[in-house]
């Protein structure tokens, strides 16, 4: 059979060009994912690195709740616009603990990688409830209910033992605790926290 003769063959018959296609996408996907499972920089967190706090993580999902990942991306990449502008760039070891990361490519917003400590608690709060009066240009929504909602103590030891059956490492102790933690707190005070902690595993010089 020549090589022509071949290629009409597979050209004619759908299912089993459908089939030839899925293979060579999986062969390629195995060749070059599967090696990563097994290199420390992307499966060992950077030095540094620890679980989200009750706090933290409750501030996490009220920004995933929100939707601030389809405005805000969290992964600085290896350019000199985006280091210079952002900082060091992202790295896999900082993202271990995050299930599911958040790294996203839309900028309706800056990125937020390395956000934390760049402000005030104050200025967050200002920011979250009515961003024009911080940011003119900004074209963000407020979310100033996040004053007034409270976090539902009840709930974080529970997302915490969740999360460490998947390899996050939270102690006994600080599911224990959790609840304290969080009780009496609002979604605000947890979404800065959440903010605050953003990046702050890498340090660069500015």
């Amino acid at each position: 059979m020549t090589t022509n003769s071949f290629q009409d063959k597979i050209e004619k018959n759908v299912t089993l060009l459908i089939v030839l296609t899925i293979l060579v996408v999986a062969v390629g996907g195995l060749v070059e994912i599967v090696p990563l499972f097994f290199q420390r920089s992307t499966t060992e967190p950077v030095a540094g690195l620890t679980p989200y706090s009750a706090l933290r993580l409750e501030g996490r999902d009220i920004y995933i709740r929100e939707g601030c990942y389809n405005c805000h991306s969290q992964m600085i990449r290896p350019f000199r616009a985006e280091t210079e502008r952002y900082g060091h760039y992202s790295v896999a070891g900082e993202y271990v603990y995050d299930h599911p990361f958040q790294w996203g490519s839309k900028r309706t917003g800056p990125d937020l990688a390395r956000v934390g400590g760049r402000y005030s608690d104050e200025w967050h709060v200002l920011h979250l409830t009515q961003p024009r009066d911080v940011v003119p240009e900004s074209n963000m929504p407020g979310y100033p209910w996040l004053a007034r909602n409270r976090i539902d103590e009840t709930r974080t030891a529970a997302k915490m033992r969740g999360l460490r059956r998947v390899g996050v490492p939270y102690t006994d102790e600080q599911i224990a605790a959790a609840a304290e933690e969080v009780k009496g707190r609002t979604e605000m005070d947890a979404l800065v926290a959440y903010l605050q902690g953003m990046g702050t595993a890498i340090r660069t010089v500015r």
